[in-house]
């Protein structure tokens, strides 16, 4: 592991950032305590400046600058938590920034990242990845001599994200036996990490990657950071292609477990965290409380107050307009809403036939697209049908069996499934 990373810095850090930053609040979660028979903790990271853990990293390092680099100015890639985090470093810190972003980055997000910043920071505006913005940030910085901030894969960074591990270990009224920490390039595990285990060995670190995007799992694999193929960006705070290099390192050294979450599973936590505990989590926030349930109960962990849980709500920069898309994909996840093709032939009693001897009591259609083809005897229709509950599927599979319409069920792992959807 790198010199550089070092855990006794880390309490240096958090006195530099408690004159700037919140110390936000850890919270017991009697509905996980309840499900788990054990206490368990929410960090509220989504209480943060910028509403993310973010600007701990980006405080750290740019405020640890010299003051000639910082005449030079920084520059980084982003086009969420961690441009917010360094505009609000650079406007406190009084530092000239630029921050990329690519041109997909919706305009909300850029007016909050101006707000933040203020006549501070400047936008630039290229690529339509990230990928691109980050080239793009990279070689402006080579050119410029600007300072270049990387979101995760930078000593500085490791060490400002390892406060919120110190927080939470003088915040527990009770010891912690394990921390379980949102994974995408890895900056906020390998901080937790250094500083947990500096202070308690015995203290397990669970990081949490969306299964669309396990790139630190992929490292662990190979033995060294790897690009994935392919990246599914709806856990959009955590989707990130590739680990760092100093956080692969950390994570392989004192990382005790790493596992993935489904993008279902993490849109039922999301629902429940806003429903039970009134937390606005965006998708990466809910992915450590998402695995608690699924990967401690599969230990078998007991109610001892040692066992006590603490899951990392990384962040709370979720936009309203995508509970709709949020329900959608738990309630698929939940195996309460399934999706049909349905031939219906074109006479008169078809759909009625469908309606009163295929449907049960208790289901309910939520979508019904039909396309009618003049020069057929058939027209297809896309059917949604809301069940009472998983177990309630076998009945309905058998009955739309017995049916003389052709009727296809779409899986959600289906090509068709997205392209219809």
């Amino acid at each position: 592991m790198h010199a550089d990373l070092d855990p006794l810095t880390i309490p240096d850090a958090a006195k530099r950032l408690s004159e700037t930053i919140r110390r936000t609040p850890l919270e017991m979660s009697l509905r996980l305590s309840g499900q788990l028979h054990t206490p368990v903790y929410l960090k509220r990271e989504d209480l943060q400046m910028g509403r993310s853990y973010k600007v701990r990293g980006a405080y750290t390092l740019i405020s640890s600058l010299s003051d000639e680099e910082r005449a030079h100015g920084i520059v980084c890639a982003s086009a969420g938590n961690h441009a917010q985090g360094v505009a609000f470093a650079c406007r406190q810190l009084r530092i000239k920034g630029r921050v990329f972003l690519p041109t997909t980055t919706p305009r909300q997000k850029r007016d909050r990242i101006q707000d933040i910043g203020g006549p501070w920071v400047e936008q630039v505006i290229t690529g339509v990845t990230f990928d691109e913005s980050s080239e793009a940030a990279q070689r402006f910085a080579a050119e410029s001599g600007a300072i270049y901030v990387p979101p995760f894969d930078d000593p500085r960074t490791i060490i400002g994200q390892g406060t919120v591990a110190a927080e939470i270990l003088e915040q527990a009224g009770e010891k912690i036996g394990t921390i379980i920490v949102p994974v995408g390039g890895g900056g906020l595990i390998s901080g937790v990490a250094l500083w947990a285990k500096h202070v308690d060995p015995s203290i397990r670190i669970v990081g949490v990657e969306p299964a669309g995007a396990a790139s630190m799992q992929a490292a662990l694999r190979k033995g060294s950071p790897v690009k994935l193929e392919q990246v599914d960006p709806f856990v959009d705070g955590a989707a990130v292609g590739k680990a760092g290099q100093y956080t692969f390192e950390v994570v392989r050294d004192l990382v005790d477990d790493v596992v993935s979450v489904p993008a279902g599973a993490v849109c039922t936590e999301m629902l429940d965290l806003y429903q039970t505990e009134g937390i606005i989590a965006e998708p990466a926030g809910a992915l450590a409380s998402a695995a608690a349930r699924r990967y401690i109960a599969g230990l078998g962990r007991t109610s001892k107050a040692s066992e006590a849980i603490c899951c990392i709500v990384s962040g709370g920069n979720n936009d309203v307009s995508r509970y709709a898309d949020v329900l959608e994909r738990s309630l698929v996840h939940e195996g309460v809403r399934h999706y049909f093709l349905v031939t219906f032939p074109q006479q008169p009693g078809a759909l009625r036939h469908f309606l009163d001897d295929t449907l049960g009591p208790d289901d309910d259609i939520v979508l019904f697209e039909y396309t009618k083809k003049t020069n057929r005897e058939t027209g297809p229709a896309l059917v949604g049908i809301d069940i009472a509950g998983p177990g309630a599927l076998p009945a309905l599979l058998d009955r739309m069996a017995a049916s003389p319409l052709a009727i296809e069920k779409l899986s959600p792992d289906s090509p068709v499934f997205g392209f219809v959807l």
